[in-house]
């Protein structure tokens, strides 16, 4: 069927371009993800919602796509908390994987997908790789979904693992040098059914109105907040606003901690991994303090998912 009917109605420019319904975002990105585009088609999208930007109808929609085509979800009894990682450190340390592991201490599961390495910044991935080669933990590494233990632990599934086709959209940027759609996209992805909460954090003030609209329209059960430098942990030096989303409906869980800090803690590097993972080690053996942020951040996921246990 091809595409071209629909960068017709999304290449208009800012002002000129028309949204596309649920339905058509689907079948968009489906022909996009199942290789029935041209590279030329595939720059265009990318650079045409880049300009326009996403309605939240299009990102369900997109969403519908991508859960679509995963190879397998993950199930199980076990609670599991989602954290897409894909942005990296670059002045504060990676520190996702502490949250990781803090909750896997208290019985839950959690499964991080995102990108092993990004130039000119620290992974997740790279963290927990450091870790386990220092015996600290053992191989969290997935190749796919249906390898995914039920069961406490921490586990990391590259995109690619999760959809190919996905991470080929991903590296576009590395050809045309711009975010599209599929850095928003997998954001907002759980892999999983059963009990689960997304953890999903924003970059920018304006992304938490549009991610917001998305995770009540797809009744996505998630915690969001402004993560640290894109990453879904809290800010260790200050506390973020966390918002819980739960069958459409949000509310304030924390609000945004305000007024001067009487004291900052004392992090590593954000481009130290070995100091990265010093720090979270020291954390966890209780010989440094534990960031009162990512305490209050693990005691609101731990609520929302025992939440999930309770009879309606």
């Amino acid at each position: 069927m091809g595409i071209s009917h629909y960068l017709k109605e999304i290449g208009r420019g800012k002002d000129g371009a028309r949204a596309l319904s649920r339905e058509a975002a689907n079948d968009l990105l489906g022909q996009v993800l199942d290789g029935q585009v041209s590279d030329l088609e595939l720059g265009a999208f990318c650079i045409a919602m880049r300009v326009k930007g996403e309605t939240p109808e299009e990102m369900a929609g997109f969403l519908d796509a991508v859960h679509a085509r995963l190879p397998a979800h993950a199930t199980g009894s076990t609670p599991t908390v989602i954290l897409p990682c894909y942005n990296g450190a670059r002045k504060l340390p990676a520190l996702a994987t502490l949250l990781a592991l803090l909750l896997a201490r208290r019985g839950l599961r959690v499964l991080i997908h995102g990108q092993q390495v990004d130039p000119g910044r620290v992974t997740t991935s790279e963290v927990l790789s450091t870790l386990a080669q220092q015996g600290a933990l053992p191989n969290p590494f997935l190749s796919s979904l249906v390898d995914l233990p039920d069961q406490a632990g921490v586990w990391f599934l590259p995109t690619a693992g999760l959809l190919p086709a996905l991470q080929k959209l991903l590296d576009v940027r590395r050809v045309v040098g711009l975010r599209n759609s599929a850095h928003s996209l997998v954001k907002l992805l759980n892999p999983c059914t059963g009990p689960s909460l997304l953890v999903s954090s924003y970059t920018h003030p304006e992304y938490l109105h549009s991610m917001s609209a998305v995770l009540r329209l797809t009744g996505t059960h998630a915690l969001l907040l402004r993560g640290t430098e894109g990453e879904p942990v809290a800010d260790p030096r200050r506390t973020p606003q966390l918002d819980l989303f739960s069958e459409g409906e949000c509310r304030t869980v924390e609000p945004q901690q305000a007024g001067s800090l009487a004291s900052l803690p004392d992090l590593p590097p954000g481009q130290d991994r070995e100091a990265t993972a010093q720090y979270i080690t020291q954390v966890l053996r209780g010989e440094r303090a534990l960031p009162d942020p990512i305490a209050a951040q693990v005691r609101h996921i731990e609520a929302a998912l025992a939440s999930l246990a309770q009879p309606a």
